[in-house]
């Protein structure tokens, strides 16, 4: 297509408004009667005239509008979005907040709970280490006292389980 000037398209125009001015009127009525087959040719020849450009920007126009609300409709999917994954996080930090808080009381506790135990343990070990260490102690009093008999008697092995000598084995009743 030609390239057209701004004059032509308004001779054009020019001849749409002189064909409706000298349009014969109806009888009693503001209305006009016109040669649809001119006019309709006129348009077209307006139509021809009028750039492609144009064209294109009316469909840039309604392109652009169309973009716009579903950028608009995505925008607001995206923040509907947004508010319910802070939500969840928000639910998620407070859950994880709780977990901390309950994992810490546990820990805390066992290790009180495992301190206790390896208090008591101790302290077991420490009564049966110095129930034995008696034991032991009477045990070495016997063989001194045994020993020292030994050697009083001048070399008698013979032991006397009545009387006195009994006591060398009171150590097994305590």
């Amino acid at each position: 297509m030609s390239e057209i000037t701004l004059g032509e398209l308004e001779e054009r125009l020019d001849e749409l408004e002189l064909a409706l001015a000298e349009a014969r009127p109806m009888p009693l009525s503001a209305s006009v009667l016109v040669s649809r087959e001119a006019l309709t040719q006129l348009i077209g020849e307006i139509r021809e005239l009028l750039p492609d450009e144009l064209r294109q920007a009316r469909w840039v126009l309604r392109e652009r509008e169309s973009l716009l609300e579903e950028a608009e409709q995505a925008a607001q999917r995206i923040v509907a979005d947004a508010r319910q994954e802070c939500v969840r996080l928000a639910g998620e930090t407070e859950v994880m907040r709780t977990a901390e808080r309950e994992a810490k009381r546990v820990h805390r506790e066992s290790t009180e709970q495992a301190r206790t135990m390896k208090l008591e343990a101790e302290d077991y070990i420490d009564g049966q280490l110095a129930r034995f260490e008696l034991i032991l102690t009477k045990t070495l009093k016997t063989v001194a006292a045994g020993r020292d008999r030994l050697r009083a008697d001048g070399g008698d092995t013979s032991i006397d389980l009545t009387g006195n000598d009994q006591a060398l084995f009171d150590h097994e009743r305590a």
